[in-house]
């Protein structure tokens, strides 16, 4: 290939293409030839000694065949594989870089994309995210070398891709993190949505021997996704909102398509937003767990987080959207929790990298540390810190709408003064009651986004749809 591929691009979160249409075995081959020649370019350069990387995958359509596609290139280009033996959560195969000593790690999934999406996830030897440096060096090999690759049953034969078994580090870790000791006389009932995911049973594993009563549902593999998308967002969540509440279940988790992500449901079929996930995880481990450091949210994250870290006295760092800026954060400084709307939670003494299955075990092990339904522990947050409410919604529009400029040049929104602008990832605009609009485009999907926030439902619905009607007529 001697032209430029433009159907290949990294965004907040790896590439992510239509299936047989740009994400084709033939462009997998590119991205993994690139990735090849970034390990060995720019990975310890004129360090001879042999180099390793890690492979997994998710329950998507094709998953497993193009990770073995990646592997084989990356094989034929002198780099040692560890190929999972099965489709696994993302954070898995994060942790598992740093288990094997891998240089760095790839994952095949779209996350939590609609079911004709595939991608590539590419991890760095810490476990986190690739940074814009390293896509964009990745990107700029897409023309410079033709793909090669080796057959698989020889490369596994000359032992240059060994399939390994992710799941038993991760969940020996997982094992070791969480107070099983405490949780092991609990008699909560927790339902768990695995979303048709890759992070379906190992939470059943970790709870194996307590007292917990859990029950799992759609804990089977449908790349179909029953025709939605595997994101933990109320549109598709139906089933465990109405089970949780006629059940009289005490907690509700929801796993993404790759298990990174986490939402949650409180009795009585209440979801809970991750934005407050992301308050409670952080008051868990800084008051119940005694552990020191900073909270991280992202431009589009709850006030509520700000008046936590000012109480409790701890620094507070926003990025723009996207886990690999938390997970730079995390990595650079001391940080308790860091979190992002979408559900993405990271937390201390783990990899820098976000983590559904752990996120909701936290709850569950809050839970079982203060002896209360997760419904009694987010009022009595919300009583400390403050109730907001908060909206989202998506239009299918191209980047080229977006019209930042105007946006930026309002001076109020529904009668309240705008106070403040954030512009370091699209355009947040900030008013005098503490509420807020923003638009962004997606950087995942062929989408912009809008969000607001207030301290009544009826504002910010109202500002949501402001913001609607603010990008339609762009």
């Amino acid at each position: 290939m001697t032209e430029k591929n433009t159907e290949i691009k990294f965004g907040t979160d790896g590439w992510r293409g239509v299936i047989s249409d740009n994400f084709t075995f033939k462009n997998v081959g590119i991205v993994a030839q690139a990735v090849s020649e970034w390990i060995n370019r720019d990975i310890r350069p004129g360090d001879l000694s042999p180099k390793s990387a890690a492979v997994g995958y998710d329950t998507r359509f094709l998953s497993d065949e193009y990770a073995r596609l990646v592997s084989c290139v990356l094989a034929r280009n002198g780099i040692n594989v560890f190929l999972s033996d099965t489709a696994i959560p993302t954070p898995a195969l994060s942790y598992g870089v740093i288990r094997t000593k891998s240089v760095a790690g790839v994952m095949i999934t779209a996350s939590h994309n609609p079911a004709k999406f595939n991608g590539i996830k590419i991890k760095t030897d810490k476990g986190g995210g690739a940074p814009a440096e390293i896509t964009n060096k990745v990107e700029s090999y897409f023309s410079q070398t033709s793909v090669q690759t080796i057959p698989f049953d020889q490369a596994v034969a000359e032992k240059k891709i060994r399939e390994h078994d992710f799941k038993a580090d991760y969940l020996k870790f997982i094992k070791g993190y969480i107070d099983l000791k405490r949780i092991r006389k609990a008699r909560f009932k927790v339902l768990t949505d695995a979303m048709h995911g890759s992070g379906n049973g190992l939470m059943a594993q970790v709870l194996k021997g307590t007292g917990i009563r859990l029950t799992l549902m759609r804990d089977d593999v449908n790349p179909s996704f029953d025709g939605g998308k595997p994101e933990p967002v109320v549109a598709y969540l139906s089933g465990i909102l109405k089970r949780v509440k006629q059940e009289k279940f005490d907690l509700g988790l929801v796993l993404d398509g790759d298990a990174d992500r986490i939402a949650a449901v409180a009795p009585g079929g209440e979801f809970i937003h991750p934005q407050k996930i992301l308050g409670l995880l952080a008051l868990h481990l800084l008051r119940n767990r005694g552990r020191a450091g900073g909270i991280v949210k992202t431009i589009c994250g709850t006030t509520m987080i700000d008046n936590i870290a000012r109480k409790l006295g701890v620094k507070l760092y926003e990025t723009p959207v996207g886990f690999k800026y938390i997970s730079d954060l995390m990595i650079s400084q001391k940080i308790v929790a860091g979190g992002e709307e979408a559900g993405g939670m990271g937390v201390q003494g783990f990899i820098p990298e976000r983590d559904g299955t752990l996120a909701g075990l936290l709850l569950l092990e809050m839970m079982v540390y203060q002896k209360k339904n997760i419904k009694q522990i987010l009022r009595d947050m919300e009583k400390e810190f403050g109730r907001y409410y908060y909206e989202r919604c998506d239009l299918e529009l191209g980047k080229e709408r977006f019209a930042a400029e105007k946006v930026r040049s309002l001076k109020s929104l529904l009668g309240q003064e705008v106070v403040g602008i954030k512009d370091f990832d699209g355009i947040k605009l900030i008013c005098a009651d503490e509420s807020w609009l923003m638009l962004r485009p997606s950087g995942t999907e062929p989408l912009v986004r809008a969000y607001s926030e207030a301290k009544t439902p009826a504002r910010a619905k109202a500002l949501i749809e402001y913001g609607r009607a603010l990008l339609l007529e762009q």
